[in-house]
């Protein structure tokens, strides 16, 4: 399989598209399923589209050693170089959008435009998922079950407008179940969001940024999109009404249009 990476971690990527480098980040236990073709479909006429599984996830190798949101960022750069892109548009959601906040941070030079998604720098004023939703998640994964983790994930994900319809959780178990996560590696992805703090470095930030974020996210609270583009400057604040953390899924067209707009000016 394709393979990027150093120390030993081998990464499984994939392209699609044409025009524009576009690398995007997965989150917590997201594989390269979970960008889902409504998205891509609508941004593969105007990027060359790169996705990968991160460390331990999905079609990547498994690993067992801790890690930091840094080191994925360095994982990141790696798939970059193996895609033979010197600069690309980059986006990244939940914790692949604070691995693209180190990304930008690390390698300046390397990003054309900067998207981030549903996600958090930690420090003062950030906050992560409640505990009452929080334990319930907890829960499922420990549990080993795959039809409670799907279950589970889909109700804190997802804002109650998007759940009204019963049909569509069918798209998101067969995402989910074709490529589950590995519960060693999810529980090393926790450990590294709770190490993150970028806030006192995200002045330095030069890249173009988009901060998009729904005002029903569960998962991480939409003050923190606020916060975050309060602190990078110039950066433009997408708020989506009543859509929950994973905004791409929910609504993918309008995801395209504000990455492809933000990325090329359209």
């Amino acid at each position: 399989m394709p393979t990027a990476g150093d120390a030993g971690v081998e990464l499984y990527w994939e392209r699609s598209g044409r025009g524009e480098p576009l690398l995007l980040i997965q989150g917590m236990s997201g594989t390269h399923l979970t960008w889902g073709e409504p998205l891509l479909s609508r941004l593969e006429p105007d990027f060359e589209c790169v996705i990968f599984d991160n460390r331990g996830i999905g079609n990547s190798a498994p690993v067992g050693d801790p890690f930091t949101i840094a080191e994925l960022a360095g994982d990141a750069l790696a798939v970059m170089d193996a895609a033979g892109f010197e600069t690309a548009h980059v986006l990244g959601i939940s914790m692949g959008g604070m691995t693209a906040q180190e990304l930008a941070l690390a390698a300046p030079d390397r990003l054309r435009t900067l998207t981030l998604g549903c996600t958090y720098c930690g420090g003062p004023g950030s906050s992560l998922i409640a505990p009452e939703d929080a334990g319930p998640l907890l829960e499922a994964f420990s549990s080993g079950n795959l039809d409670r983790v799907m279950k589970a994930a889909y109700e804190v994900n997802l804002s109650p407008g998007f759940r009204a319809d019963p049909a569509a959780y069918e798209d998101f178990a067969a995402m989910a179940g074709s490529l589950p996560a590995r519960q060693q590696t999810v529980q090393l992805q926790i450990q590294a969001i709770g190490g993150h703090d970028t806030q006192a470095r995200l002045a330095e930030i030069a890249a173009p940024t988009l901060v998009v974020h729904g005002t029903e996210d569960r998962m991480i609270p939409v003050a923190n999109g606020e916060l975050i583009a309060s602190l990078i400057p110039g950066a433009r604040l997408e708020i989506l009404t009543g859509v929950g953390h994973m905004f791409w899924w929910e609504q993918p067209q309008r995801a395209a249009e504000l990455i492809r707009s933000h990325a090329l000016g359209a």
